[in-house]
């Protein structure tokens, strides 16, 4: 039986920044534009760190100090791109084996303004829940609002 892969989610804004800074602030700043209450600790998110390289860990520090992985870096290229491994099920805990793609590109419009593109995929990796996280991580509690909320701190 053939199933049809999910189309993959895909954001985009543009923000009032130069290149360099828009980079910075979806990477360096994730912890501080980041949903709180998207939180996968215990305690309530503190902040979220990515380690921009290649294989870096992406991860939740909560407020008591514990952390939480949700991904890894695959790739790094500062200002223009990075994608990450998302590694968080369908009940949005880690887990190691599941592997979908969150790629985001940035593109300069000018001196002071970056366009932001967000794609998230390999939902199909969800199996049967797949169509449900689709429609999670297409939403406005999901991906979108989440970039609202980087572009309101970028710009």
């Amino acid at each position: 039986m053939h199933t049809i892969e999910p189309a993959p989610v895909r954001k985009s804004v543009t923000v009032r920044a130069p290149l360099e800074k828009a980079f910075d602030v979806f990477v360096k700043d994730m912890g501080t534009w980041w949903i709180k209450d998207h939180s996968l600790t215990q305690s309530g998110q503190r902040t979220v760190v990515v380690e921009a390289v290649a294989d870096g860990r992406w991860y939740e520090i909560g407020n008591a100090g514990e952390e939480c992985n949700w991904g890894r870096v695959i790739d790094c290229d500062r200002p223009n791109r990075i994608l990450f491994a998302w590694q968080l099920n369908a009940d949005f805990d880690f887990d190691p084996q599941l592997h979908t793609e969150v790629e985001v590109l940035f593109e300069a419009r000018g001196e002071n303004e970056t366009a932001v593109t967000l794609e998230h995929r390999q939902l199909a990796n969800y199996g049967a829940r797949a169509a449900e996280l689709r429609g999670i991580l297409d939403s406005d509690s999901g991906w979108g609002g989440l970039l609202g909320s980087y572009a309101e701190r970028a710009t």
